[in-house]
């Protein structure tokens, strides 16, 4: 049985976005966006992009998926019945902040041994799905298990899944704008069947 606890504030709410906004913007100071840059050219010469990411990360990458799709972009999600065998000149994105992640280190073996690129959002460079990537971009923010709050006062992964959503956004708008197409024409992609 779960026990009463005090009444959520408006205020509280608000103190809370500040909070994590605030976060947000402290990490940008912290990416290597040189290094960030460096993913264009893997995502622009890719036949085909699969994402792969687990809870919270994976629906992040979900997003940029639909968003790239958007943009012109083949792009699959693994796991999904219609998502066919990776190949060579194709480009697998992962996001994990560890780096460690079973299912998604397992995914970027397979997509290494079909001669695929792989492509990874982590916390760190010294992990197995590190190993395995052709490129990684950093995003220095805490790891789920690391409650020190040294970091991130957010629970778990929340900052590095915040991040993951918000650097894929920056990088499709940019994507975007050096396209030149209009939202007018990215609109005609948008689904039709909800």
């Amino acid at each position: 049985m779960q026990t009463q606890s005090p009444e959520v504030s408006a205020k509280q709410i608000e103190e809370n976005l500040l909070t994590i906004l605030e976060e947000n913007q402290s990490l940008v100071k912290g990416i290597d966006f040189e290094q960030v840059a460096a993913i264009v050219p893997l995502i622009k010469d890719a036949n085909h992009i699969f994402i792969t990411g687990a809870g919270r990360t994976g629906l992040a990458l979900k997003a940029a998926a639909m968003r790239l799709m958007h943009l012109g972009f083949s792009v699959y999600v693994v796991g999904e019945i219609v998502s066919p065998a990776i190949q060579k000149g194709d480009l697998l994105i992962a996001g994990s902040g560890s780096g460690t992640t079973s299912s998604i280190v397992s995914a970027a073996q397979k997509a290494v041994k079909a001669g695929a690129k792989v492509l990874t959002f982590s916390t760190t460079s010294q992990s197995p799905l590190a190993e395995l990537s052709n490129q990684i971009a950093i995003i220095p923010a805490a790891q789920k298990q690391d409650h020190g709050s040294a970091l991130s006062q957010q629970y778990a992964g929340s900052l590095f899944e915040q991040a993951v959503l918000l650097l894929t956004d920056a990088i499709i708008q940019s994507l975007w704008q050096n396209d030149g197409t209009t939202a007018e024409e990215l609109w005609k992609r948008h689904a039709n069947l909800e």
